[in-house]
């Protein structure tokens, strides 16, 4: 039997909202993505599944930070441990010319 996970709705246990439009990214965003910290991969909205960024069929920009927050929290309530899936809301953009999600602060790591 497959235990499941509850966050609580209050606590924003992926990253505190923020706006896209915040003057302190690096580069403009376009969306928000869930990403699996340590690593270059971002939940693909089709599959629910952590793809790299490289990876052309991915669609991982979310329009907003809640629909981005609700697709982590599905994903911490599908497995055992949600400890063993790190995973963060970060900005996202996407380059036309190499056809790609591009993380707009890198790989972040899963631990300070």
């Amino acid at each position: 039997m497959m235990r499941q996970h509850e966050l609580p709705p209050p606590s924003h246990p992926f990253g505190d909202p923020f706006a896209l439009d915040m003057p302190s990214l690096p580069r403009p965003a376009s969306g928000y993505a869930v990403q699996l910290l340590g690593t270059d991969r971002i939940l693909d909205r089709s599959s629910m599944q952590f793809l790299a960024v490289r990876d052309r069929a991915l669609q991982g920009s979310f329009a907003t930070f809640a629909e981005a927050e609700q697709a982590a929290r599905a994903m911490a309530a599908a497995v055992t441990d949600p400890e063993t899936l790190p995973m963060g809301i970060v900005p996202v953009g996407y380059d036309s010319m190499m056809q790609r999600h591009v993380l707009i602060h890198g790989v972040l790591r899963a631990e300070p």
